[in-house]
Formats: C-alpha cells, sequence, structure tokens
C-alpha cells in the first residue's frame, strides 16, 4: 500500500490523538499529560522509545528491515501556549489560560501516524527513522537541550536529513503546501533596555534626570537606524513590544523600560544590528546625561531549507498531491522556529501545511489568536507526507 493510503487507515485514529492533546495543553519543557499521549500512541509498535531527561521529550527509533543504512530524522513539537481559548469546538481547550494556538497538537499527530505509516513500511525501509517529539518550541527551545542530549544519533549514527512541518490557521487555502529554499524563517533576538535616570517632581523636570523622553527617542531613532543602516533586501525587524516608566503622572520616576523583538535572515546582519542597536541606545542616553543597562538576547537562529533537500521535498509533495497543492513562497516568513537548530546540524527542509478551518483564509484567525481554529482533516496528508520523504531519502 502506499503511504497515502496507509495514512487515510489511521485517520480516526491520528484525528483523536490530536483532540485529544487539543483538550490538555501544556507549556514549555515540562509536559507530562502530552508526554504520555504519545507514548500510548507508539505503544505496540517496534521502536526503541527514549525520554528526555531535561525536559518531556520523547525519540522513538525505527530500525528498517533493510539493515544499517541512512538515517531519517522526523520532527513535531508538542508544547502549547499561554492563551485563553475563545473558539466553540467541542474538544477546547480544559486547562485554563492554555491553549494549542499554534497547531503543535497536529504536529505531534501528524508525527504519530508518520511512524505508524513506516512502521507497516519496516520490511522495506533500507535504514532508520527517528521521531523527534519536541517540548518547548515556543518557549526556551526544547531542540538544542534535545539535541545535546543525543537525538541526532538516537540511532547510533548522525542523522543524513531531517524533515518536519508547521500547520497554519490562516492565509493559505485548506491542504495547501508551502515553504522555499535557503532562509525560510527569521532569527529571533530580543532587546532589553533601562533608561536609568533621577526622579523628581514633574513640576521641576530640571531638577532631576527624566527617563521617559529619552526612551520615547530610542524607540524611534532604533527604527530610523533600521531604514537607514541595512539593506532593505537583507530585512530587519525591529519592534518594541513593551515600554514603561513611572507610577503617576507628576512624578518623574528614576528609569523607563522597553522591550523589543529583532527579527533578521542572515548571520551577517544578525551581528551588525546586535551591535548598532547597543550602541545607539548607550550614545543616545549619554547625549542626555542618563545612562543605561542594554541586554542583546540571541535566540533562535535562522531557519535555512537547504536548497537540495527543499527540491526533493518540493518535488515529492507535487508527485503525492499535484502540482496544485504547492506553491513556492516568495520571501522568508518573519516567524521563528528552533527547528533551525536542527537544520544548523543536518541538511533538511521545514514546510508549511494550511489547516486553515475557514472558507476566507485572508481573514481567519491566524496562529497565536485564541480564535485560531485547525482542521484536522489535513492529518493524513501530513503523515504520508513525512512518511513519504523519510522512504525515498532512505531509498536514494
Amino acid at each position: 500500500m502506499s503511504t497515502r493510503e496507509l495514512a487515510e487507515q489511521f485517520r480516526s485514529e491520528i484525528v483523536t490523538l490530536r483532540r485529544a492533546l487539543h483538550q490538555v495543553p501544556e507549556y514549555d519543557l515540562d509536559l507530562p499529560k502530552s508526554q504520555q499521549l504519545i507514548l500510548d500512541a507508539l505503544a505496540g509498535l517496534p521502536l526503541e522509545i527514549t525520554l528526555g531527561k531535561e525536559l518531556s521529550s520523547v525519540t522513538a527509533v525505527l530500525r528498517g528491515g533493510g539493515g544499517p543504512g541512512p538515517v531519517v530524522l522526523l520532527r513535531g513539537d508538542m508544547d502549547a501556549l499561554p492563551v485563553t481559548e475563545r473558539t466553540d469546538v467541542r474538544f477546547a481547550s480544559q486547562h485554563p489560560g492554555m491553549m494549542h494556538a499554534c497547531g503543535h497538537d497536529l504536529h505531534v499527530a501528524g508525527l504519530v501516524g508518520a511512524a505508524k505509516v513506516l512502521c507497516a513500511l519496516r520490511d522495506e525501509l533500507p535504514g532508520d527513522v527517528v521521531f523527534m517529539f519536541q517540548p518547548g518550541e515556543e518557549t526556551s527551545g526544547g531542540a538544542p537541550i534535545m539535541i545535546r542530549e543525543g537525538v541526532l544519533d538516537a540511532a547510533g549514527r548522525r542523522a543524513d536529513a531531517a524533515y518536519g512541518l508547521h500547520v497554519g490557521s490562516s492565509s493559505q487555502p485548506l491542504g495547501m503546501w508551502s515553504s522555499r529554499p535557503g532562509s525560510f524563517m527569521a532569527a529571533a533576538d530580543q532587546l532589553h533596555v533601562r533608561v536609568v535616570g533621577e526622579g523628581t517632581h514633574g513640576s521641576t523636570p530640571f531638577r532631576g534626570k527624566d527617563p521617559i523622553p529619552v526612551a520615547c527617542e530610542m524607540v524611534i531613532a532604533l527604527q530610523t537606524m533600521i531604514t537607514r543602516q541595512f539593506d532593505v533586501f537583507d530585512p530587519v525587524v525591529l519592534t518594541v513590544g513593551r515600554i514603561a516608566g513611572g507610577t503617576k503622572e507628576n512624578i518623574i520616576p528614576d528609569d523607563a523600560f522597553f522591550d523589543a523583538t529583532v527579527r533578521t535572515f542572515s548571520e551577517a546582519t544578525r551581528a551588525k544590528v546586535a551591535r548598532t542597536s547597543v550602541q545607539l541606545v548607550e550614545s543616545m542616553a549619554a547625549a542626555h546625561g542618563l545612562t543605561v543597562e542594554v541586554e542583546y538576547q540571541i535566540g533562535y537562529p535562522v531557519t535555512v531549507n537547504n536548497p537540495d533537500e527543499y527540491a526533493f521535498a518540493r518535488d515529492t509533495i507535487v508527485d503525492l498531491f499535484g502540482a496544485d497543492r504547492f506553491q513556492e513562497r516568495a520571501n522568508p516568513r518573519c516567524g521563528a522556529e528552533d527547528m533551525s537548530y536542527v537544520l544548523n546540524e543536518v541538511p533538511g527542509v521545514y514546510l508549511n501545511l494550511s489547516a486553515c478551518a475557514s472558507p476566507d483564509p485572508e481573514t481567519a484567525p491566524d496562529n497565536h489568536s485564541p480564535l485560531a481554529n485547525f482542521n484536522d482533516s489535513v492529518l493524513p496528508d501530513a503523515s504520508a507526507l513525512l512518511a513519504e520523504l523519510a522512504v525515498r531519502r532512505l531509498r536514494r
């Protein structure tokens, strides 16, 4: 049977798993209920299973019947978000303030489905498959922890290729695949600034050192820095998402704060913006006779798709689902992914699959929205593609 036919046979099981996961969303690295649901779903399959030490990960190795050969890694992230669900699905979150608003419940179910398909094809596999169920994508980065604990070498030798997918709740029609070669998703860093002044009465600002207007000037100056010091064709997105200072309208505070997210698409530009943003706020504080405490915090690196693996995945999608089901993205996405750590070590590709539940993708609530709604009818396609990529790559 083909991978699509096998995946269809498991439809009911993986949809049921997805909905069970959706009801018990868990955050960050400690996901005991999600981990147990995965273990229950994999029970009875011919897999070598290892649990994480620093996090609630599951690593499962399938030994192919063709003896030692190449190794393919398939990855699915497990964690949810601190979002209060506002959908009306009957399997909505039972954990107050938590929701699978980014579709990771579909990622887990799709990967379990791929494991079931590949176990059915085990005797035909000329190599091994590693299934990477990973916590912490939305927070502190579970991928580098799993790498440190040996996931890339779980089969006894380094993985030769790695594949993963991410579902979306908007923007594209249901069932549409998309990706691009090279830079696919951004690096995500954080800029934390504390402007240190000297508090006084609001009626006599000359008696103190007011940090509020200086912080405001910094926010504007950072935007000017982006437009004047960086190539528009190697873009930078810098968004200040938090600014705070003071307790009352007639009190000049001692300090003011702001935090920004910084998205870049090349390591050279990333290094430059880290350097110039710090220099800018330090110089502006000094010009006003104030001081500043600034931290540029490095986050996830750029997610880079290997060009050869991208072409292989694209051709596989077209073979399985037809050319009308694939769209090459013209530009990278500004979201970030800790799958980037895997792809820094192993050539591979990261793909998007639309699970949009709305007839109008353009107006549908996006991932991370409390109204984000994912159509899990795409799960057999997700499982089939992951399995097919493993089969074809092992035979190559």
